[in-house]
């Protein structure tokens, strides 16, 4: 292939991570509950067979033809079953690659609809609460680290690297953080983003 021909492609390809598997979008959603912010939470259907009974905020898989934004906008709405008007947008939030071959996107806004008007699809979603935002920004997470380690088989040819079975591989830590409101347990990546979030509106002065 020639010089100019790998330029025209290269041009025209968008930066993207790399040993990526699958890609999901998720909405953080701000709503009003008696004049004070609150974050919203749903309480993942037991009948699912990913996580069931879980905490998270609402999302799913990017599918072809949508951005992440799109996708968080459209898993809002078919989980909690309420009209895009429903939702005010802030921005794009930050995003995670983790080490199963996923990225997930963050989409931050607003639920414009009141808590008692909200009656979720219950195929996906057993219930929906909220917590006061001040709760995270007055009690800190239990955090705990996790090594991950990774394993090589028997085939694995060390011979072609160098210093073979003794190279320096280098291994992960992992952030797992906690939080406890009353009797819910909220915990993983969903605890993960608001610690993130609140970190980055203590930092701005909020």
């Amino acid at each position: 292939m020639r010089l100019n021909k790998i330029e025209e492609i290269v041009k025209k390809l968008k930066s993207e991570p790399m040993e990526i598997k699958n890609k999901y979008s998720i909405f953080v959603p701000f709503i009003e509950v008696e004049k004070q912010t609150h974050l919203l939470f749903e309480v993942r259907s037991k009948n699912l067979n990913n996580q069931p009974g879980e905490i998270c905020f609402p999302g799913g898989k990017i599918e072809k033809h949508e951005d992440y934004i799109q996708a968080a906008i459209r898993e809002t709405c078919e989980e909690l079953l309420i009209s895009k008007v429903d939702l005010d947008v802030f921005n794009g939030g930050d995003f995670l690659v983790n080490s199963y071959g996923s990225v997930i996107y963050t989409t931050v806004g607003e639920i414009t609809k009141s808590i008692e008007n909200i009656f979720p699809n219950k195929e996906e979603v057993e219930d929906i609460f909220t917590v006061p935002l001040n709760f995270f920004f007055e009690n800190e997470p239990d955090i705990y680290e996790v090594e991950l380690i990774a394993k090589r088989n028997d085939k694995f040819p060390y011979s072609l690297i160098p210093n073979g079975e003794k190279y320096d591989f280098k291994r992960s830590k992992d952030r797992v953080i906690f939080y406890q409101y009353e009797d819910k347990i909220i915990w993983g990546f969903t605890a993960k983003v608001i610690y993130n979030l609140i970190n980055k509106l203590k930092s701005n002065k909020i």
